[in-house]
């Protein structure tokens, strides 16, 4: 009769996964590494989310996540009158559905302060309790003490820093501390520029996540083709341990609308992962045919290059695509650096990354 329950509950348990269809996100895996699309940044009612926990896995499976952590505020619990439990029951309740639906599933919590230092996420607790203080450094100290990954959540909120996106003295203490591993790039749909370059100056982990709070889909139009703002996390295995080591070793992009934020080392082999390039000399002309294998678009702008090679001035490269991209050849030039930026992966704040194809 125990077994009888448990294969109930578990059926029970699996329902809302049943009548949905998950949606693969076709993005190349790095040489060496598994790229696992990833939210880190997530609300439910146990804190000031509109939903379910078990409600953020249906949406997870059905977008083609591998991996999520719900991130339900520490300090600020409106529904508090309603539903009051530990800060760990969110999980505790994700947990089995998310484990039916091969969802990776991380435990976190966001420790939510004014500015400075603003909010941060802790992920990979064992103990979300711990993290409830009164003061931010004893809870950042708390997380510290679980091994947890910290990232500092939209550095740019204009609620916590109306006028200029600032670093503050606070921040550099938490980073000397080692209690500041990452920072949100994008928040929503929020490109911050400074969090961009303070990644790569300070060689912090880059991430953009959701921070969703109501049902996905009144924060991303699913019907026009749009995808949650996602952290592409190119891990040695597909696993929470190795979700870990990644971010820990900043091996990360942010995925957010057509735009790939991240260091050029990743994104550029993300493009060539992509992209199948073959080229074809014929007389005074060359035949380039890209094929592209993900769903990722890229935009393609001409840069400086010798004139007498004739190509594009603007070329976008479509999702699952073949295009045919031809070369005029002139003044007997029989070859050279074909130089353009795909405008869209950026490589450093607003700046697009350079590529050549040689003919």
């Amino acid at each position: 009769m125990k077994h009888l329950l448990s294969l109930i509950l578990a059926v029970w348990l699996t329902q809302p996964l049943a009548a949905q269809v998950r949606g693969e996100v076709q993005i190349p895996n790095l040489n060496g590494f598994v790229t696992l699309k990833c939210d880190f940044h997530i609300h439910t009612v146990f804190s000031d989310g509109n939903v379910w926990p078990t409600v953020r896995i249906a949406e997870a499976y059905r977008e083609g996540l591998d991996a999520i952590s719900i991130t339900d505020h520490i300090e600020y619990r409106p529904h508090n009158e309603d539903i009051n439990a530990d800060h760990n029951r969110s999980f505790d309740i994700a947990a089995p559905i998310a484990k039916a639906a091969g969802i990776i599933l991380i435990k976190g919590s966001e420790i939510t302060r004014a500015m400075p230092p603003g909010h941060s996420n802790a992920l990979f607790l064992t103990d979300s309790n711990p993290l409830d203080q009164q003061e931010y450094m004893d809870a950042f100290e708390a997380a510290k003490q679980q091994n947890a990954f910290i990232f500092w959540n939209h550095p740019g909120w204009d609620a916590q820093q109306p006028d200029t996106t600032l670093w503050w003295p606070e921040h550099t203490k938490l980073l000397e501390q080692g209690m500041m591993m990452g920072m949100e790039v994008v928040n929503g749909t929020e490109y911050f520029p400074e969090a961009h370059q303070w990644c790569l100056d300070k060689k912090l982990t880059m991430l953009g996540n959701s921070d969703v709070h109501d049902p996905i889909q009144a924060q991303f139009d699913f019907a026009n083709g749009a995808h949650r703002t996602m952290t592409l996390v190119f891990a040695k295995e597909a696993t929470q341990e190795g979700i870990r080591e990644a971010l820990f070793a900043g091996r990360t992009a942010v995925y957010n609308e057509e735009v790939l934020v991240g260091e050029e080392r990743y994104l550029k082999e993300l493009f060539e992962n992509a992209l199948d390039i073959t080229v074809e000399k014929r007389g005074n002309s060359v035949r380039i045919t890209v094929k592209n294998n993900s769903d990722l678009v890229f935009h393609l702008k001409k840069t400086q290059h010798d004139t007498r090679l004739v190509y594009f001035r603007n070329y976008t490269i479509v999702p699952q695509g073949t295009h045919v991209i031809t070369v005029r050849l002139q003044e007997g030039i029989q070859g050279g650096d074909m130089n353009f930026n795909v405008e869209n992966l950026l490589v450093q704040p607003n700046q697009g990354m350079n590529y050549t194809i040689k003919i």
